[in-house]
């Protein structure tokens, strides 16, 4: 814990590459978010830039953080989320959604399609519902929020009450661990988008190492018991196939709702992968993939989205956000 910085000092910089409309692109007001959530003052540090800042190794610090966040800039009360599950980036996970924005205005003559007609599916909400409280809130999207982890769904479920999201956002249990969609997906939804944060690892040996990289990456040196700054439990941090391995079934699973899903997507961590993601979406025989970069600072990131929809039967699926 450090001091309180004076209010004279330098203000933090900017984050370059982030999504013109995102509310984090100008950095972070420390003060302001301190008014906001008087919890993340206790946090703040004086960084080498000499302006305020937090300890990004420390977890606590990280959640703080996330709740300031969501508090200022989208009104959203009572965040948090139970120890060891993931702790999403909030600025990156902003920009995923102002890019399907984007996808979306795309098919409707430039405008942003907003209000609940919108639906999207959240594969992978995890305990901290981050996508739908931020999409709701940005947009007025309703959301269907899955995962295989009845605790996370409990955790996400508390955060929708507190803010009284639940008419908007429904959460369904993932019995298959494998699926991405069978068993969420019924045969009468029609969903304008699927979005996904995978697993990147392929095995848990592989996220241990990952989590001990990461560790060093933040001047902590080894740790024979590292603590992940954005926490994250098994099956959000590893599955057999890695990133890659998981994109494949999903799309492959995605043929089969090819006619109730308009755009499928997800996030693509490494763009090592991206040739081997590209290949599993031609053979399961989309009409059209999209590869989105996306920037944070040094961070470099993208999304693919994918369709199996020829143009005019998008023009005419559309419609229906003018006509709700």
């Amino acid at each position: 814990m450090g001091s309180r910085p004076r209010r004279t000092d330098a203000p933090p910089p900017a984050k370059p590459g982030l999504h013109p409309r995102n509310r984090h692109a100008g950095g972070y007001d420390f003060a302001r978010l301190a008014k906001a959530s008087p919890d993340l003052e206790g946090y703040v540090v004086r960084a080498p830039h000499g302006g305020p800042s937090i300890d990004f190794a420390d977890p606590a610090a990280v959640k703080a953080l996330n709740r300031a966040l969501l508090a200022e800039a989208y009104g959203i009360r009572g965040w948090d989320v139970p120890e060891g599950f993931l702790c999403p980036p909030i600025p990156g996970r902003a920009d995923y959604l102002h890019h399907l924005a984007d996808l979306l205005a795309e098919g409707n003559g430039g405008a942003i399609p907003r209000g609940t007609a919108v639906r999207a599916l959240d594969v992978g909400v995890g305990a901290s519902a981050i996508y739908p409280l931020v999409g709701h809130r940005e947009y007025g999207w309703s959301f269907v929020g899955s995962d295989i982890d009845a605790a996370a769904l409990a955790a996400s479920a508390r955060i929708l009450r507190a803010n009284g999201l639940e008419a908007v956002v429904q959460l369904r249990r993932q019995a298959d661990p494998a699926a991405s969609f069978a068993g969420v997906v019924d045969p009468g939804d029609r969903f304008d988008l699927t979005l996904c944060n995978p697993p990147f690892h392929g095995s848990l040996r592989e996220a241990r190492e990952g989590t001990q990289r990461k560790w060093r990456n933040l001047g902590r040196g080894d740790s024979a018991r590292p603590v992940r700054n954005f926490g994250g439990r098994g099956a959000e941090l590893w599955c057999e196939g890695g990133e890659v391995g998981f994109i494949r079934r999903m799309a492959a699973e995605s043929a089969r709702l090819s006619g109730q899903v308009l755009w499928f997507t997800t996030l693509v961590s490494s763009s090592a992968s991206l040739p081997a993601v590209h290949r599993a979406l031609r053979q399961a025989g989309a009409a059209e993939v999209r590869t989105v970069a996306m920037a944070q600072g040094q961070k470099q990131s993208r999304f693919v989205a994918w369709t199996f929809l020829e143009p005019d039967a998008r023009a005419a699926w559309a419609k229906r956000w003018t006509q709700a």
